[in-house]
């Protein structure tokens, strides 16, 4: 079961979306035809798996399809900026996760303004990484691949899915926090990470919960503590970071919805409430949980402070770490 905590978390998260404002006659018949969601990534990753849950459902709910549109290609901005340029109408909408927030900070030349291009709509799933590391590395805890890195400075590496990922980030604020070195090894995506994080060849990585568990059950992975301030729900066994050597480590995979700038408060907010209704379902919560995430269910401000939250967070990590991707 969920801790307290989450539960009061997504129970004034859902209380907030009871508050939006009166939605008018217009909005209330949105959708009168089908809704795009673009995903900036390749299909069989997870924002394109939690995108088709919510998707569909959010569908059958409507009475209209809503047809996934993925768009991959030059780390999300492909995708992003096909939104950012479509009509803000709520008929094409954008499904973002940390990309989103962590590619001003990253690139140089970004096409758009994550924060003036798009109206924040709803974040709908949160999902926390876990620190793993191969079954050879001889430590048991995190403060114990803290106590080996810091007497093998240089010595030990991680596999992320690329510059400028959450599992690339989440280790440059790992290092920073515990003050100790070890060598990112970026690759292009996670399965080819993954693999070689499972041969031996790189010692330790932060991966999604749902990707690693097999995994880890099988002991071909040793997890150390999941990346959230507080422990998954669906991993209850498995410490946080935070709580094993590190108070404060809190990152996240997330998922959520905006829309480009523009478009009608009212449609964003009915959006964002069917959503939050859906998302708050027992039915859609087993469905996250078994996809290794838990529902939110937020409103449009708070989405909104969210993100920008998010954009200050990743942009502070980038230039401490010196990741550039340009």
């Amino acid at each position: 079961m969920a801790d307290s905590a989450s539960l009061l978390r997504a129970a004034l998260q859902i209380a907030a979306l009871a508050a939006l404002p009166t939605i008018d006659v217009n909005a209330q018949s949105f959708p009168v035809k089908p809704v795009r969601f673009v995903v900036p990534f390749a299909t069989g990753g997870a924002s394109d798996i939690v995108a088709r849950a919510v998707g569909i459902r959010l569908g059958e709910m409507w009475g209209q399809t809503v047809v996934i549109d993925n768009r991959a290609g030059g780390s999300g901005m492909i995708g992003t900026e096909l939104v950012a340029r479509a009509a803000p109408d709520g008929y094409v909408l954008l499904v973002v996760e940390p990309t989103f927030a962590i590619t001003p900070g990253l690139f140089t030349k970004v096409p758009f303004d994550v924060q003036k291009d798009f109206a924040p709509i709803v974040q709908f799933g949160q999902a926390p990484q876990v620190l793993v590391v191969h079954p050879s590395v001889p430590v048991k805890t995190v403060k114990e691949l803290i106590a080996l890195a810091k007497a093998k400075p240089g010595q030990l590496n991680f596999a992320s899915p690329g510059t400028g990922t959450t599992g690339h980030l989440g280790l440059e604020l790992f290092k920073m926090m515990a003050k100790v070195d070890m060598v990112h090894i970026p690759y292009k995506g996670a399965g080819p990470a993954v693999a070689d994080l499972l041969g031996g060849q790189v010692s330790v990585a932060v991966v999604s919960v749902s990707s690693a568990q097999t995994n880890i059950k099988a002991g071909r992975l040793r997890a150390l503590g999941v990346t959230s301030a507080q422990r998954f729900s669906g991993t209850p066994e498995i410490p946080t970071i935070a709580e094993a050597a590190l108070p404060g480590f809190d990152t996240l995979q997330w998922w959520g919805l905006v829309a480009p700038r523009g478009t009608p408060a009212d449609v964003v907010n009915k959006i964002a409430a069917d959503a939050g209704r859906l998302v708050a379902s027992p039915e859609m919560r087993e469905r996250m949980l078994a996809l290794g995430a838990e529902p939110v269910a937020s409103s449009p401000d708070r989405f909104a402070a969210f993100l920008r939250e998010e954009i200050d967070k990743w942009s502070k990590l980038v230039r401490a770490s010196g990741a550039r991707a340009d």
